[in-house]
């Protein structure tokens, strides 16, 4: 099959991205850049794990970050308690894993029978419900102050990865290899491996089953699939990918609490964020957590900057103020979604296919 521009657009787009986030500490030499970056390579594996769900399989839930929310403080926990060592991080990866699953498996075999609304305010009520406990349990979790704890030593900003001759920090391309460096690959390559991991899901057998159920229900239980296993399994899967995801994010932060690992607003980032990527398009994740996350970032600069600029001109630097920004976003987000109906990995992969 030819490939047209939209199909090359779009592996395009995505070498370049991959590119700057492999690149972004010697690229972008500043704190907020780096955690720009790392927020973004979480949110990749966190939007491509849930449009697995929504996407790929045609199940709404609302309860994504709660699993991610597993991860986080399960991380957080073990390294509060035992210590910034690999033994607690691995331990409590392990915790919010097993509890990701078990609850996953529970709300899967109670819910996923029942219609799709239905099972959608259920993922919603359980993931309040975990909100609320975070919130509460303040012995454990540190209440709405949340927990803060150290990283693996190797970690550290003091940390020297290398050191010349006089015993100081070797530095490339003007960038210091020390504890911070390590910590963003550390992020990058555990991103790239768990999105790697669901591309090929995507692409196996299990994909091509999932793409049916989404499709036709009753068509693939008439064929011999069982239906509820198989969107049971998938299910816990994403909540595994997305309790890992929190886990890796809670190590990059060294801070956890119910605004960063819990609330509401995340889930609403990371059903904006597959919306304007394209659902059923695990590139689309790529695109969507980009776009969402530099917007978070930057467009309130940018709007600043702006209405700095048109100062003079009547209602242009009101209508272009900081405080604005949200406003402005939405009417991104509704231009998006006008312009390209099934986000824009989406339509311009529905483009590609026509030779």
């Amino acid at each position: 099959m030819k490939q047209t521009f939209g199909t090359i657009a779009v592996k395009t787009t995505m070498l370049i991205i991959a590119g700057l986030l492999l690149f972004a500490p010697f690229l972008f030499q500043d704190i907020r850049a780096l955690e720009v970056a790392a927020r973004i390579c979480i949110f990749i594996v966190l939007v491509a794990s849930y449009d697995l769900l929504i996407g790929y399989t045609g199940i709404v839930s609302f309860a994504h970050t709660m699993f991610f929310g597993f991860g986080a403080y399960g991380a957080a926990i073990a390294l509060k308690q035992m210590g910034p060592g690999w033994d607690a991080v691995a331990l409590g990866t392990l915790a919010g894993v097993l509890a990701s699953m078990v609850v996953a498996t529970v709300i899967g075999l109670i819910s996923l029978r029942v219609k799709a609304i239905f099972f959608a305010m259920i993922t919603l009520a359980t993931a309040s419900v975990a909100l609320v406990l975070a919130s509460q349990l303040s012995q454990i979790t540190g209440g709405e102050d949340g927990i803060t704890y150290r990283a693996p030593g190797i970690f550290k900003t003091a940390t020297k990865l290398m050191v010349d001759d006089d015993g100081k920090i070797v530095r490339w391309f003007g960038v210091k290899l020390n504890g911070k460096l390590a910590a963003y690959y550390f992020v990058f390559a555990t991103s790239l491996t768990l999105f790697l991991v669901l591309l090929r899901i995507t692409v196996s057998p299990l994909g091509t089953v999932l793409k049916a159920i989404r499709e036709n229900e009753m068509r693939a239980e008439a064929m011999g699939y069982r239906v509820v296993a198989y969107r049971t399994f998938v299910f816990c899967l994403a909540a595994v990918m997305a309790s890992l995801a929190g886990s890796v994010y809670a190590v990059w932060l060294k801070y956890t609490g119910p605004d960063t690992a819990l609330a509401f607003h995340i889930m609403i980032d990371i059903l904006l964020m597959v919306v304007i990527g394209g659902m059923g398009t695990m590139w689309g994740a790529v695109v969507g957590a980009v776009l969402m996350v530099m917007a978070q970032y930057y467009l309130r600069d940018l709007m600043g900057a702006a209405s700095e600029a048109l100062h003079g001109i009547p209602l242009l630097p009101e209508l272009l103020a900081p405080d604005r920004w949200l406003l402005w976003l939405g009417i991104i987000f509704v231009l998006l979604v006008y312009f390209f109906p099934k986000g824009i990995v989406g339509t311009l992969m529905l483009k590609g296919v026509r030779t």
